[in-house]
């Protein structure tokens, strides 16, 4: 190496130099040896010192070195740890690599890229952790403190912590959507109450939180608004319970007023959206206004308007419900209770003494004790109609019988002989129908208790009556059979005597038998199974005589008008075989 590169030889050579100059001064000044001893001495150990402060600061500069990169170091490591990943820089291996300054400037880039990621890492905390703070503070903001400074614990900024507060993130924003669906949900609630009760939904919503008022702005979501929306639903629903119940009940006394008054159908279309809803559930009544205070306080002042007209028209009211009554009594042949006594009813009710409504209710008790009662009696009065219709048809075969020219050929002949053969076949189930119905009859008084009544006549008694008519005719059918068979042996005896064809005189001295009530011992005409008899007179008899050239069919028609008993019901085939005979004879003529 030179001499003139190495710095210290060259150090030696100037201070060598400059103690020359320094002897050559002091020659000349004349210093002694003793003096220049001294400042010799006190010029080396000035050199020590400055060596000396020298060499101090370059150890501190070493250890400021050493102390930076075991900072760096420990700097570096730790962020490792906070980010849970192994560590960049290995000490020992850099041992070769030099002084410290080339240590130093080793480390400093791996440590500035570790410094910007942690950097980057602890933003994804503060961006994570802000969101759970914003979304805690919407639903726990009510009820529990949480500090809107977010703090984020540098020791731990792992990959792991961070997918915790990711899921915790998520589950708050899964929370967050359910509480944001329940709050739409009660306030959709809300507005169904207050849309049915007709109130101002903006207004009770905002009562519960202004946040509800405001549509652009975010709705509270913590569990005290949920709560008080709550309670608002449960009021509101109670509201809505107490106005449909007294809806339901003046919509019931409208309706019982209109079928009073006989309402036109006119009248009641203007508040078929009250009577349709009057068995209707608090879920099905969903229109608007449906419940609102005006609507129910005009239904009320329609029903209080009903029960004034209603007050006014009492009387005739009472009257027409009797009429009812009466209409049904009539139709099913009962006799009304207290009929005679509404008279006085009425002009009680005139002079104020009675009350209407008391009148009016005690006739409707009375039209449902009928309508079951003609309920009761509807098998009954149906085979009373059939039996009637018997009587009727058997009064018209009575008539039929009695008829001289019933068998004679004309215009509708052939029906009317029908339906005699209908009516005698009808009048042959009359025992029948009469024991079927006294047997209905009894099980029907024993049930009940009380007698069976006909238009106020016990139908038993009727029943027993037409029994004993019914005996009484059949026994002179049988007084009348006897008679016609004497009468038949002396016609017989006349004509041995006297022979078949009586004389002209005589013959023009036979009269009509005249026709005689059956009506028994008490000459009444009631309808039965047989015909109704006649009782010829006895000189009638004697005036008969037989002529031997007469027609047989004049002979038979001639008995026949003399005793239309001949073809008596109970001789049903003798009179089919007559007619049946009477029709061929009338075809050959």
């Amino acid at each position: 190496m030179s001499n003139h590169n190495d710095p210290f030889l060259q150090v030696e050579t100037t201070s060598g130099s400059l103690i020359e100059q320094l002897q050559i001064i002091w020659d000349e000044v004349g210093e002694t040896d003793t003096d220049k001893d001294k400042m010799l001495l006190e010029l080396e150990q000035e050199c020590l010192q400055v060596y000396r402060r020298k060499v101090d600061e370059a150890n501190r500069c070493r250890a400021h070195l050493r102390q930076t990169i075991a900072d760096y170091e420990a700097e570096l490591a730790a962020i490792c740890s906070a980010m849970a990943e192994p560590p960049v820089h290995n000490r020992q291996s850099d041992q070769t690599a030099g002084n410290l300054k080339e240590e130093l400037r080793n480390i400093l880039p791996q440590l500035e890229e570790m410094r910007k990621r942690k950097s980057d890492r602890k933003e994804q905390f503060v961006q994570v952790l802000e969101q759970i703070q914003m979304i805690k503070n919407e639903i726990y903001r009510s009820t529990i403190y949480i500090s809107s400074k977010t703090v984020v614990d540098e020791t731990d900024l792992s990959l792991r912590k961070l997918e915790e507060f990711h899921r915790e993130l998520h589950e708050l924003q899964k929370e967050k959507s359910d509480r944001m669906k329940q709050v739409q949900d009660h306030l959709n609630t809300l507005n169904s109450f207050c849309s049915v009760l007709g109130m101002d939904f903006k207004l009770t919503v905002s009562q519960i939180h202004p946040s509800f008022g405001n549509s652009d702005g975010s709705r509270s979501i913590s569990d005290d608004t949920i709560e008080q929306l709550t309670i608002a639903i449960q009021k509101l629903r109670e509201v809505k319970i107490q106005r449909m119940q007294k809806l339901q009940d003046l919509a019931t006394t409208m309706l019982e007023l209109w079928n009073l008054m006989d309402t036109p159908i006119e009248e009641q279309q203007m508040f078929q959206n009250v009577t349709c809803n009057i068995a209707a559930s608090e879920r099905e009544i969903t229109e608007r206004n449906t419940l609102s205070v005006d609507f129910i306080d005009h239904v009320e002042a329609e029903v209080t308007r009903l029960e004034e007209l209603k007050s006014s028209k009492m009387k005739e009211l009472v009257l027409k419900k009797q009429s009812e009554l009466e209409e049904i009594c009539r139709k099913n042949h009962m006799v009304p209770e207290n009929d005679s006594s509404m008279e006085y009813t009425l002009e009680a009710i005139e002079s104020g003494t009675t009350d209407p409504a008391n009148v009016l209710e005690q006739i409707e008790l009375q039209i449902a004790k009928a309508k079951e009662e003609a309920f009761s009696r509807k098998d009954i009065l149906e085979k009373i109609d059939k039996w009637l219709a018997a009587r009727e048809e058997e009064s018209w075969l009575e008539d039929y019988n009695r008829d001289e020219n019933r068998y004679n050929a004309g215009r509708g002949s052939h029906l009317i002989l029908k339906r005699a053969e209908k009516a005698r076949s009808l009048v042959n189930k009359l025992p029948g129908m009469v024991e079927t119905l006294a047997s209905k009859t009894s099980a029907w008084e024993t049930e009940r208790g009380v007698e069976f009544l006909y238009d106020g006549v016990r139908l038993h008694s009727m029943l027993d009556e037409y029994t004993i008519l019914r005996q009484e005719k059949e026994q002179e059918r049988r007084r009348q059979r006897d008679q016609k068979k004497l009468k038949e042996q002396l016609i017989a005896e006349q004509e041995a005597l006297y022979g078949s064809k009586p004389s002209p005189l005589k013959a023009q001295s036979v009269k009509k038998v005249p026709r005689v009530s059956s009506g028994g011992a008490n000459n009444r005409r009631l309808p039965v199974g047989g015909t109704m008899l006649q009782t010829p007179k006895p000189d009638s008899l004697g005036s008969i005589k037989a002529t031997p050239h007469s027609h047989p069919i004049k002979k038979i028609d001639r008995t026949l008008q003399h005793d239309p008993s001949n073809l008596h019901p109970d001789d049903g085939c003798a009179t089919e075989s007559a007619g049946n005979f009477f029709e061929t004879t009338f075809k050959i003529f």
